[in-house]
């Protein structure tokens, strides 16, 4: 028998699924989870409301936050009030990076749609 994907060709040539845990023997399963999160991790985020939008939103959210933080920390670096420039400096390159990040995720949102629109036509 040989495998492809999730499905197991018989010798006889019909197919039927294979278990999803199944695997060759010894080899474990790949794991879906994303790099550096265990397979439980990204269960019981799924769990909690990991769908897309929900985690748009939560990037949106943190957006503003670091921007605000940034902002205070500048407010207070032209005052004189800061102590340590570096925290200025690192809470604008995070919110400018954020920034970056979520534009870049709403353009190719955009292009997907626009992509679909164009299939559809």
């Amino acid at each position: 028998m040989a495998f492809f994907g999730s499905e197991m060709l018989s010798a006889v040539g019909g197919v039927q699924r294979a278990d999803a845990g199944a695997g060759i023997a010894g080899i474990a399963p790949i794991s879906t989870a994303p790099i550096g999160v265990s397979a439980t991790e990204a269960a019981a985020a799924a769990e909690r409301g990991g769908t897309f939008a929900t985690q748009l939103t939560g990037a949106v959210d943190e957006a503003q936050r670091l921007s605000g933080v940034s902002n205070e920390l500048a407010i207070a670096a032209v005052t004189g009030d800061l102590t340590d420039i570096h925290d200025a400096t690192i809470a604008a390159a995070r919110s400018s990076m954020t920034l970056e990040v979520i534009a870049t995720m709403r353009n190719r949102g955009v292009e997907a749609f626009n992509e679909i629109m164009r299939m559809q036509a």
